[in-house]
């Protein structure tokens, strides 16, 4: 009967801390969408509608334009000659500040540019990208976004993205189930430093865009054993990396 008890004890303890944690959570994204309501409403008239266009437009691009084909690209790279290589590195660069997968392009760097060529595109496209991203969100954002980061149910992360950010964007950059965009957009409303997002989506990104470069033939969508299982390996290399990173301690009274 005592051990029942203890038992009955310890997963009413867990409930209530899960209940916590749930609850300061749930008051923190409803007065962050309560405080973003107010500061909206105090905009111009101007302010407001240009917003509402730049919006209409980044959901416009995103679900409305198409991706040119291999065959258009290689007809551009035909018009453009050896402009073309500088005209992709730029198109790779702007897509992907959209919710557009990069797998296309990663994939088109292969065909169109061979192995090495093609990785060393990617690979630097990828990483600018990603800078730009979090360089264009903080900018609108990042100053509203600030004193929201003391909130309990956030601060911790943020405290934890400030000290060792590296480490949790490059293993979140090894799986593939996570968007590049999104991850950028997300990163952007922490703490974590400009120099260690971009190292570590250089290196979190390195082994994945290799591969998906020199393993082009899953472009036919026949796919291929061999990527699956890397991917595979890489997913679980990221996850051991959150895991680490979550069983590291935090500097305290930072």
């Amino acid at each position: 009967m005592d051990q029942e008890s203890g038992h009955q004890e310890d997963r009413a303890e867990i409930s209530a801390r899960l209940n916590t944690r749930l609850s300061t959570f749930f008051h923190f994204l409803s007065t962050t969408f309560m405080d973003a309501l107010h500061h909206i409403r105090a905009w111009s008239r101007l302010k407001k509608v240009i917003v509402a266009v730049a919006l209409i437009a980044f959901v416009a691009v995103t679900f409305l334009v198409e991706l040119p084909s291999i065959t258009v690209l290689r007809d551009w790279a035909a018009d453009a000659g050896d402009a073309f290589i500088f005209l992709f590195f730029v198109l790779y660069i702007v897509i992907t500040q959209f919710p557009i997968p990069r797998t296309f392009l990663t994939l088109a760097s292969g065909i169109l540019f061979g192995p090495v060529l093609g990785s060393v595109l990617a690979l630097s496209a990828t990483t600018i990208s990603a800078l730009v991203s979090l360089l264009i969100v903080r900018g609108l954002l990042g100053e509203w976004m600030a004193p929201r980061l003391k909130h309990p149910a956030v601060e911790n992360i943020n405290v934890r993205l400030e000290q060792r950010g590296w480490l949790a964007i490059a293993s979140l950059r090894m799986i593939a189930a996570v968007p590049f965009s999104v991850l950028n957009y997300a990163a952007a409303l922490t703490s974590v430093p400009v120099l260690a997002f971009t190292i570590a989506t250089f290196f979190g990104s390195a082994p994945g865009t290799i591969a998906t470069v020199v393993l082009g033939d899953a472009v036919t969508g026949s796919g291929n054993w061999l990527a699956i299982v890397f991917s595979a390996l890489l997913a679980g290399l990221g996850l051991f990396g959150i895991y680490l990173d979550q069983r590291l301690p935090v500097k305290s009274g930072k």
